[in-house]
Formats: structure tokens, sequence, C-alpha cells
């Protein structure tokens, strides 16, 4: 039965990270943050608006110059008037350019720098958020709300506000223009915007869901092609490439479905506003046709009528085109926020104190802690670490090893009960100048993808070159570094795939000592390792563990044998605590997982003294 609550807690899990966006709530877009990212830009969106108005206001000269043309040149066959009028409107015209280039650059860097900022906002809040918040979420779907959601934000804040204003002032300039000319006229076609404008907001709804959907399904695809990346040597060793095609070929087909019938109705909705504006003129023609017959209006005059008329058309064309991009764009920004305005699960006390260089004893005090208002893990658990102790922890699968680990750095903090370090309690002081008190070495070292030097660096990065040749001589590790063609400046993979477990442990065991930590977390260093690589590893552990506390996950006897105390969790509770001698004796749990896990193991190696 403690196999099998495991897996369904997983299989849950992973039913609901499948599905990433039906969780998130539908909060309301925060419309005055989102505009904020533009308030420290709004000088150059002083500039922008100006070249935008003087852009849509020198558009507006051209129907006026052809009406001229038509009424004056033509009537009259006057070449001199044409060639001014020709000149004119080459001035115009280098005037409209260099208007645009300004509204165009200024625009487009206020854009770039809203994308650098929000994403180093939304970069900042996530790695600062809860170790809980990164087990709920997959990496693919948070890389999506980085790129291409925040992608989206800029076009909301950006692009679409300037045409949203240059739309609006060349409808409104043009509908002036055309009252002038003829008000009659102009009435007859303003009683077309309401049908544009109904028909824009029945598609639209339908186009703001569909689009939510793509970004969905974007984000699926991508979390699919992320995983299989990071885990790409598991899927090659069972050779899952065909699996994995169909996978990620699966999941970009839903995308493309969900892009299909956005398509059909952004299709549906552009077809229909250009018919319904074409008919329009066709309708102004008539009309205007009628009242140039009757002598209100000039044949120049309607000509321009109809120009202004397919601006108009065409502004009120991309204001309900806008107003589909605006709805992707608010589905993004909903994303993005619900992220941005998630705090995170633990927080710094408002007077929380920076804790100082500690010796490293650590107490749980009646600790209890569940996952989410779930089942208990650690039930009322009462243990002191004294300084400078190794104390390894040993225990069946699920007994709450990993949690009492993870409790210690504050990843999590008890749901009852407290742990305290030299006597203060974890939640007094900030998370940071605790967290530089414990260096963790894991199961399986995870290395970035720089060189070596900066590997090893990254645990101190005020440490200077002398201090990272040091680390790595402590931590066996110069030799074989030495060795390599670059040396320290090898460049080592992503996730330090170039290198065996070994060299990856001994790489980690380096940045932990150049980090000097009071406190020490193992993680069972050398359990996937061999023979000889656990004797190096084992060597460097020691140099490691001098003079500090040290808490081992222990799975070997090798592990158990350098430890001063063992104890022994079950269910969640801490049920035996004592030396390897000590706990034979009692013929507890400990000597049964002894006798069933480690009695057989080969132990050649004289006790390591730490």
């Amino acid at each position: 039965s403690s196999r099998i609550k495991p897996m369904g807690m997983f299989s849950r899990r992973s039913r609901r990270s499948t599905k990433p966006e039906e969780e998130t709530p539908d909060i309301p877009v925060p419309w005055r943050r989102l505009f904020g990212y533009l308030r420290p830009y709004v000088g150059y969106m002083v500039i922008a608006l100006f070249g935008l108005i003087g852009n849509s206001l020198l558009s507006l000269v051209f129907p006026a110059m052809i009406q001229r043309v038509v009424d004056s040149v033509l009537v009259a066959n006057d070449l001199a008037l044409l060639d001014q009028i020709t000149l004119i409107l080459i001035g115009v015209f280098v005037l409209r350019a260099f208007t645009q280039m300004i509204e165009t650059f200024t625009i487009n860097y206020v854009g770039e720098r809203i994308i650098m900022d929000l994403r180093a906002d939304l970069y900042q809040h996530m790695i600062a958020m809860s170790l809980a918040f990164f087990t709920k979420r997959r990496s693919g779907e948070l890389l999506s709300r980085l790129s291409s959601d925040v992608t989206m934000i800029r076009q909301v804040l950006t692009d679409n506000i300037t045409v949203l204003l240059q739309q609006l002032l060349l409808a409104i300039g043009s509908v002036a223009i055309m009252l002038a000319l003829n008000w009659r006229l102009t009435l007859f076609i303003l009683i077309l915007v309401p049908v544009m404008a109904a028909i824009a907001l029945v598609l639209g709804r339908q186009l703001r869901t569909a689009s939510t959907r793509i970004q969905d399904e974007i984000a699926k695809a991508t979390t699919v092609a992320s995983e299989v990346i990071q885990n790409v040597r598991e899927v090659k060793t069972f050779v899952r490439e065909p699996y994995e095609k169909v996978r990620y070929t699966d999941a970009i087909r839903e995308a493309f479905k969900v892009a299909l019938q956005a398509l059909r109705l952004r299709a549906a909705l552009g077809s229909t506003i250009a018919f319904v504006a074409f008919a329009g003129l066709a309708l102004v023609l008539w009309f205007g046709g009628r009242e140039a017959i009757a002598g209100r209006l000039t044949g120049g005059e309607l000509i321009a009528f109809l120009v202004y008329g397919l601006t108009v058309a065409g502004s009120l064309g991309s204001l309900l085109n806008l107003y589909s991009v605006v709805q992707q764009g608010i589905g993004a920004t909903k994303r993005v926020f619900d992220i941005l305005q998630q705090p995170p699960d633990i927080l710094d006390a408002p007077n929380a104190q920076t804790l100082n260089r500690v010796n490293g004893e650590i107490r749980f005090q009646n600790v209890a802690f569940s996952y989410e208002q779930r089942q208990e893990v650690l039930h009322n658990l009462d243990l002191t670490i004294p300084a400078g102790e190794i104390l390894a922890l040993v225990g069946p699968s699920g007994a709450g090893k990993s949690t009492m680990f993870n409790l210690i750095p504050r990843f999590y903090d008890p749901t009852s009960g407290s742990i305290t370090i030299d006597g203060t309690d974890l939640r007094s002081v900030t998370q940071a100048s605790l967290r530089q008190q414990i260096g963790i070495v894991p199961q399986e070292s995870l290395l970035f993808g720089g060189t070596i030097y900066e590997n090893i660096r990254y645990g101190r990065l005020e440490a200077t070159e002398a201090e990272v040749f040091a680390a790595a001589q402590a931590a066996n590790a110069h030799d074989f570094i030495l060795e390599l063609p670059d040396q320290y400046q090898t460049i080592v993979g992503e996730r330090g795939i170039r290198f065996s477990g070994g060299q990856r442990q001994r790489v980690s065991i380096a940045r932990a000592l150049l980090k000097d930590p009071r406190v020490l977390l193992l993680d069972e260093a050398t359990s996937s390792l061999d023979s000889e690589s656990e004797a190096e590893v084992q060597d460097a552990l020691a140099h490691l563990m001098q003079n500090r506390t040290t808490v081992i996950i222990a799975h070997r006897l090798s592990t158990i044998r350098i430890a001063h105390r063992i104890a022994v969790l079950d269910k969640g509770s801490l049920i035996e605590v004592g030396t390897h001698d000590e706990l034979m004796a009692l013929n507890g749990t400990y000597a049964r997982l002894y006798n069933l896990q480690f009695r057989d193991e080969p132990d050649e190696s004289e006790p390591v003294q730490p």
C-alpha cells in the first residue's frame, strides 16, 4: 500500500500538468499594472504620438488634392496648377515619411524595452517562487509564458495602441472632411458602422476563446519538446524517438486544429467586414452620383468622398481586426499576470533578521508537515542534531526523508511545530541568509551548460581563481579537469551530459566546498557510482564534511559507517535514533532494514574520518 499511494499522487499530478491552463483562474486584466510598464517610456511615447498625428494628418491631404486636380486642373486645363499640386504632394509625402520613421522607431524601441522589462520581472518572480510552485507547473508552460505570451503583451501595449490611435485619427479626420463635403452622404455611410461593430462583437468573442486555446496548445507542445530535450538520454536509451515524435506531432496537430478554427473565424470576420464596407461604398457611389447629378456635389468632391470613404472603411476594418488581436493579448496578459500576481508560498517575515555564521545545531520541535492539506508526511517529529554531527537518515521509500531534508533550507515550512538552527527559528531569518549557510549535494548533480570554472565558481561568485582551484583539488576534481583539452574552460554541456557521474559529483562537491557552508545536506551522493568513482567521491566528501553539521539520506552501508548517529524514519515518524551498534541491539526497524538492504553489501573500505 505504501507504493500505491505515491503512484496515485503522481497520476493526479500528471493529469493536471498535461492541461496547465485549465487551472488558471479567470482573473481580471490588471490594466493599471499592465500600462505601468509604459510609464518609464512616456517621453518616447509622446514623440511617437507626435509622429503618429503628423503621419495621419498628412495622409488626409491626398484625397483633397485629388479633388483639386479633378475640379480645377482638369476642368481649366491648368498645367501650372498641376505642377504646383504635384510639388506640394511630394513635399507632403517627404514629411509623412519622416514622421512615419520617427513613429516606427520610437514605438518599436518602447516595445522592445517593455519586452525586456516584463520578461525580467516575470523571470525574477518565477525564480523567487517557492519550490512547490515548480512542482505544480511544467517547464515548457513557464517558457511559453516568457516567450510567446510576453510578445503578445508587447503588441497590446505598443503596436495595438498606435494602430488604435492612428486609425481613430484617420477615421475621425475623414468623417469631419466628409461632413464638410456633404453631410447627407456622410450620415448615409455612418449607418453602416453599427452593422460592422455588431459583426465584430459576435465573431470577436469566439475568436478570443479560440486564441486563448491556441496559446494553451502551444504551451503543451512546448512542454513536450522541453521534457524530451531535458531527458534526451532516457529517450535514446529506451529507443523512444518514434514515440516522442508522435507525441509532439499530436501536440502540434491539436494546436493546428485550434489555429485553423481561429483562422476560419478571422477569415469570416475580415471578409464579412470587407463585404459590408465595399457594399457601403457602392451605395455611397449610387447616392453620391445622384447628389452630383442634382448639383449638390462636384465630380472632384465625389471622388474625394469615395477615397475618404475607403479610408474610413479601412480604419474601421483595422479597428475591428484590432479587437480580435487585443482579445488574444488579453488571454496572454491573464496568463502572465496569473504568475506575477501569485505570491510565493514561502516568504520572509516582515522583521526577518539576517542569519550570521552559525555553529550548525539543528533542532526539530514537534514538526508536522503535509503537502497541500493532504495526509501528513511527517508527524510530531522531535530531533536535535548537534553542531558538527554527521546524521544518516534511513527508512523505507516514502518514509519522509526527502521532506525532512527540504525543510532544513526552508524550501517548505512545517505545517506545525518549528525548526531552529542554533536556537533561531528558521522563519525568523531571511531565506537568503539561511541558505547561504547550507550546502546541498544531490544524488544526481546537475551542472550548468557553461564552463567547469563557472560551475565551480557558482558556489561563491566573488571567489578568486586560486580559491576555485583549491576547491577543485579538495574535491579530487583538479586532476581530471587538467586532462581535458580546455581544462577549466571546458564547456560542460547541458546538464553536464559530457561528463561521467563521478566527475559531475566531484565538480558539484567543489562548488559546495567553495561556498563553505556550516550545514551540509547530502542525498547519498555516491549511490549511483562505480567503486572507483565512489572512492574518489567519498574522499572528496570527507573533506567537505569536516567540521560541518551533515545530514545524509543514506542508501549504502559505506554512508552509514561514517555517520555519528542514524535516525530511522517510517511512515513520517521518527522511530529510532542511535549509533549502528545501538540500533542493531534494539532489533527494530533499523535492524530489519540492515538485514534486508545492507548486510550483504560489500564494504572493504575503512571508515572515513571526516
